[in-house]
Formats: C-alpha cells, structure tokens, sequence
C-alpha cells in the first residue's frame, strides 16, 4: 500500500487555499470526472478560481486565450482540459462563464457540499479550522479533534475541540466525507488508520510522512517545507545568474 494522488474530486492550486480547494470526495464525484487526468484535474481548479472572479464581476464570456492567461496556462491545454468536460465554447464568441463554472464544479463534485473532519489543533490546525475560504469553496470542517487533553474542549471559532477517542462515532454520525490530519508525523499514521477505519476516503496530509493507506483511499500531501525548498532552488539559481559574467565582463541579469 502507498500514498496515492486523488484523482477524482481533488483541486489542487499553487498557494494553500488553491490546495485546499481541490479536496471532494470521491465517491460523490460526477462520473464525467473519473477519467480526466490527475494534471487536469488540478488544472480545473484553477479555471474555476478565474471564473469565479469573473462571475463576481459579471462577465458573460470569456475566450480561451483570456482564461487560459489568467490561470497561467497555454490556450492549447486550456482547450484539452475542458474537452473532457464536452464541448464548452462557441467559435469566435467563446465560453459562457457561468455555465462554464458550473460545469467544472460539477465534475470537481462541487455541486455536493462536503463535510471535513481536521484532527490536529495546533497552531496549522487552528488557522485550517479558521479558513472561511473552506466554506467558501463548498467544504465545512464540520469536526476537530485532538487527543491532548489541554486542548479538549476549547473553542475554535465555531467548533469545540473533541477528543480524538470520539473520531470514529463522529465521523459515521456526521458523514464525514474528507479527514485533513494536521498532526506530529508520529501521529499521522495512526490517525489515517482511524480516518480509513471510520469510513473515509479521502485525506489531505499535511504531516510530513508518507501515508499508507488501501487502495480505495485517495491521499493528498501538503508539505510545506518542501514547497520552501524548491523556491530556495529558485532564489539559489536567479542569485547565480545575477553573478554570472560573459567573456567580455557584461553581467547577465535575469
């Protein structure tokens, strides 16, 4: 068994919220969905984020050159990804932004609210369970546990702290669709297990550890510190560049 990419009902965004995003379940995923690729997938979650802003602004269409831009993408891709949606836009008029938006949450299984369950209220659980852009996007973190017992019982925002021995009752009683784990790598395993044992089939990690899980469940790992990392290699390679001489002296600047 090995940690395994969500391929159905997940979004994925560069920034956390983007990530955050991606998270349905994925058994209540449309069956327009299940075969789009995992790349895609992600993609559409940033689609919909532009489209989003456009519907907020009243914009009635929108070319595939002007969506494909706002999400960072090439017009070509664009076009690939939403045919697998069908067919989405007119020739010479270009997308309905509204109906296009409709369609990508329906195959991202966005038309179905999804109940989260969060375990780990330390200081990443605490600002997850605070999120307003969760509610936003169609999840609501419905629990939060953790098996400290200073912890049990304290408010956060909405919700109160349960324990985590109250994990798999709740879990079954509130439907819970998607658990995120916000816990020590010690712990995250163990708590995975207790997630999959109760029934749910998609988990978004944010411990650093490699989940183990059976095949029916999809796993998403947010890892922050490597995230860091790659923009290290970034600023390490621009800092290289800035010092960098031709044979005649000149300074190649980025």
């Amino acid at each position: 068994m090995t940690e395994r990419s969500a391929t159905r009902g997940m979004a994925h965004a560069s920034s956390t919220d983007g990530t955050l995003a991606r998270t349905a379940a994925t058994d209540r995923v449309s069956d327009d969905a299940r075969s789009v690729p995992e790349a895609t997938v992600a993609r559409l979650a940033l689609y919909l984020r532009v489209l989003t802003t456009l519907v907020e602004a009243k914009t009635a269409t929108v070319s595939s050159e002007e969506l494909a831009a706002a999400a960072g993408v090439g017009s070509a891709k664009l076009r690939k990804d939403l045919s697998f949606l069908g067919s989405n836009g007119t020739r010479g008029v270009g997308y309905d932004v509204s109906r296009l938006a409709s369609r990508i949450e329906h195959a991202l299984g966005l038309n179905h609210r999804h109940r989260v369950a969060l375990v780990g209220a330390g200081n990443l659980g605490h600002a997850l369970a605070g999120y307003d852009g969760f509610a936003e996007r169609g999840f609501t973190v419905t629990a939060l546990f953790d098996n400290d017992h200073a912890r049990v019982g304290e408010r956060v925002g909405e919700l109160v702290v349960r324990h985590l021995d109250e994990l798999d009752r709740v879990c079954v009683e509130l439907d819970i669709s998607i658990g995120v784990v916000a816990t020590p790598a010690a712990a995250a395993q163990s708590v995975c297990d207790r997630l999959v044992a109760s029934g749910v089939r998609c988990i978004l990690n944010f411990a650093p550890i490699v989940l183990q899980v059976p095949d029916t469940v999809d796993v998403r790992k947010v890892d922050l510190a490597v995230e860091m990392q790659v923009l290290s290699f970034h600023v390490a390679r621009r800092a290289a560049k800035q010092v960098r001489t031709t044979q005649n002296g000149t300074v190649v600047v980025p």
